[in-house]
Formats: C-alpha cells, sequence, structure tokens
C-alpha cells in the first residue's frame, strides 16, 4: 500500500507540474518542436504496417503533424496533461483526436493502436510512475511499441529547471524487454540535433503476442 501511495503522490506532483505554469514554460520553449523530423517519421512509416497510432504527451503536436497526412487525423491521437498543448493541437491540425489524460491512466481498450509512442516522456517519469506509463503504453499497442527518449546505461537523473525527479535517462529499451516478454525488439538508433531531435536514442519493438 505504502508504494501505490508513493507512486500517487509522485504522479500527482508531477501532473499538476506539467499542466501549470512549469508546462506553460516548456510550451514557450517547444513551440516550434518538429521542424525537421519528418525523414525520420517517413521512413519509420514505410517499415511498419499501421492505420492508427497513439502519442503520450503529444505537446503542441510537434510529431503528430508528420503523421496526420500519412493515415489521416481521425486515425492520429494523442493525449496531454497541459491543457494549452492540447488547444495548440487542435489549432494546428484540425481533426486531430487530442485528449487530456495523464500517461499512467489512457482512456482507450487494450490494443486498440497499431502503434504507441513517446518522444520525451519516460525520461520526466520517476521510478514510482515509470512502470505503470510504460504498461499503459504497451497494454493499448495492437503492433509496435515505440520510445524516443535520452539514453544512458544506469539510471541519471538529471538536474531539470530547478525540479526534483523531473527528469531520467535510462535504458528504456531494456526496462522494456525486460518488463514485457511479449516485445520484441526491430530496431534502435540515435537522432541528434541535424534531425530536429536533442541527442535520444529510439528503439522500436514488435508485439509477438
Amino acid at each position: 500500500m505504502s508504494d501505490r501511495k508513493g507512486e500517487t503522490a509522485d504522479a500527482i506532483r508531477l501532473e499538476g507540474l506539467w499542466s501549470g505554469s512549469f508546462g506553460d514554460e516548456y510550451l514557450a520553449r517547444n513551440a516550434n518542436a518538429g521542424e525537421g523530423r519528418g525523414p525520420f517519421w517517413t521512413e519509420l512509416m514505410a517499415r511498419v504496417a499501421v492505420r492508427t497510432v497513439l502519442e503520450v504527451g503529444c505537446n503542441v503536436g510537434g510529431n503528430l503533424r508528420w503523421l496526420a497526412p500519412v493515415l489521416g487525423s481521425e486515425h492520429v491521437y494523442g493525449v496531454d496533461v497541459h491543457a494549452g498543448a492540447l488547444e495548440e493541437v487542435r489549432r494546428r491540425l484540425p481533426g486531430i483526436n487530442a485528449i487530456a489524460s495523464p500517461a499512467r491512466e489512457l482512456p482507450f481498450r487494450d490494443r486498440w493502436f497499431d502503434l504507441v509512442f513517446t518522444a520525451g516522456v519516460l525520461i520526466h517519469q520517476p521510478a514510482a510512475t515509470l512502470p505503470r506509463v510504460m504498461g499503459e503504453v504497451v497494454r493499448t499497442a495492437r503492433r509496435y511499441v515505440l520510445a524516443i527518449e535520452y539514453f544512458a546505461a544506469e539510471t541519471e537523473e538529471i538536474a531539470y529547471r530547478g525540479e526534483r525527479g523531473a527528469l531520467f535517462r535510462r535504458d528504456y529499451g531494456r526496462l522494456y524487454l525486460e518488463a514485457f516478454p511479449e516485445l520484441q525488439l526491430m530496431d534502435q538508433g540515435r537522432l541528434g540535433r541535424e534531425a530536429g531531435w536533442d541527442d535520444v536514442t529510439w528503439w522500436l519493438f514488435q508485439r509477438s503476442s
């Protein structure tokens, strides 16, 4: 029970952080996030057969902007806890399914999406909430899971704008494989600023069951 209370307290604290003024500042800093990412998404969509996609923690739609023209806006979903970010997604990408939801409790049925992904979201989960968020990603994915996150061989907490427990580098690929035996690693790689990212590692998994 104490672990669950700790998990909930951490989740509430961080969701409050990202949905408030801290999140406003993040939105302003990343208003143009997504520029230059087109080649990555074009190549990925050519490799995987998907019709529906969910981004957990979509911010202003910097990734979804590249998916909507390919899949159709009605098949592209994004969730976030920041109301302003969701309003911006709806303004920029009419027809996108932009939904308010915490990552730890996604409002979708099991295996509802062909692809579920995070980009710079798992890094903001403390140890208490990370398993639930990863579990929700896997639960709602029918075929593929994609993680685009900061990498470290061992967990490293990084100071982040004066907030504690708000940014972690980890081996997210290994964590997914250890926790979810139904996942198989298809591919992985690195992305840098020249490609519109911030020195991240990506892992693409396919469900085997």
